[in-house]
């Protein structure tokens, strides 16, 4: 933990997925202060068809990207909402998805609900003033 899941409704390459990986690491380690070795980032590719949302009230289904992120409970709105941004943006820039068609959703966790054999157990509590 934190989990980052991308759920995407076209095939990408190889190297852009890890490119896209790399910078989700990076923003999400600087802007949520965690340790980057905690991160895991699954990048989810269903077959045609597979995912779809109505950008438009009366409008037809097109193919979507979801987002979740799986974070420590406790992160205040405003620092969600930058994460969010900044997640999205790597997401626009290297794989070229609509940003009308990508959703971010926050599932959050307590420390003793993520465990890291490698690095000692149980996740610390996050603390407020540790940002």
């Amino acid at each position: 933990m934190p989990y980052l899941q991308l759920d995407l409704s076209d095939r990408y390459a190889p190297e852009d997925k890890k490119r896209l990986a790399a910078a989700l690491c990076e923003t999400y380690a600087r802007l949520m202060s965690v340790d980057i070795r905690r991160i895991s980032v699954a990048i989810r590719e269903f077959r045609e068809g597979g995912l779809w949302r109505i950008p438009n009230a009366g409008g037809e289904p097109v193919p979507a990207s979801m987002l979740m992120l799986d974070i420590r409970r406790g992160r205040p709105p405003e620092l969600r909402m930058a994460v969010a941004k900044a997640l999205c943006a790597h997401c626009i820039a290297i794989l070229g998805l609509p940003e009308d068609c990508l959703n971010v959703e926050f599932t959050q966790h307590s420390g003793d609900e993520m465990y890291h054999p490698a690095l000692g157990g149980f996740s610390p509590e996050w603390e407020p003033d540790e940002r």
